[in-house]
C-alpha cells in the first residue's frame, strides 16, 4: 500500500502530465494544427524537462507505473474499432496498408535514432579523454 507521501508525489506527477497534455490540446486547437494535442503536449513536456531535469526524476516513477499498465489504455480504442468495423470495411485495404507502412517507418526511424545515439554515447568518453 502506497504511503500518503508517495500518493501525493504520484498525483503531482499525474497532474503535471495532464497539464502538458491539456496545453498541447490547447495549442493544437488554437492554431488549428494537424498534429494531435497529446503529441504537442509531449514535445512541450520534453522541452520543459530539458530546462528542468530535476522534474524528470519526480515524474519518472509515475510514468513507469503508467507504462506498466499501458495495454489497458488500448482497450477503449480496440472496442471502438470493433464497433466501427462495418463503417470502415470499404477502406480496409487503405487502413491495413497505412498501418503497415507507418509501423515500418516508425521502426526504421527508431532504429536509426538508436544507432546514432549509441554511436554518440560511445564517442563521448573518447572525446572527454582527449579534452583532458
Amino acid at each position: 500500500m502506497p504511503t500518503p507521501y508517495r500518493t501525493v508525489l504520484m498525483l503531482r506527477a499525474l497532474a503535471t502530465l495532464l497539464v502538458f497534455q491539456c496545453l498541447g490540446e490547447g495549442v493544437s486547437y488554437l492554431f488549428k494544427l494537424p498534429v494531435p494535442g497529446p503529441v504537442i503536449g509531449m514535445l512541450l513536456l520534453f522541452g520543459f524537462l530539458m530546462l528542468r531535469p530535476q522534474i524528470a526524476d519526480a515524474i519518472e516513477p509515475t510514468a513507469l507505473e503508467l507504462l506498466r499498465h499501458l495495454s489497458l489504455l488500448f482497450i477503449p480504442a480496440g472496442v471502438g474499432i470493433m464497433v466501427s468495423a462495418g463503417k470502415v470495411r470499404g477502406d480496409a485495404l487503405a487502413v491495413v496498408v497505412s498501418l503497415v507502412v507507418s509501423t515500418t517507418l516508425a521502426i526504421a526511424v527508431t532504429a536509426l535514432v538508436t544507432r546514432a545515439l549509441l554511436r554518440r554515447q560511445r564517442n563521448e568518453p573518447a572525446a572527454q579523454e582527449r579534452a583532458q
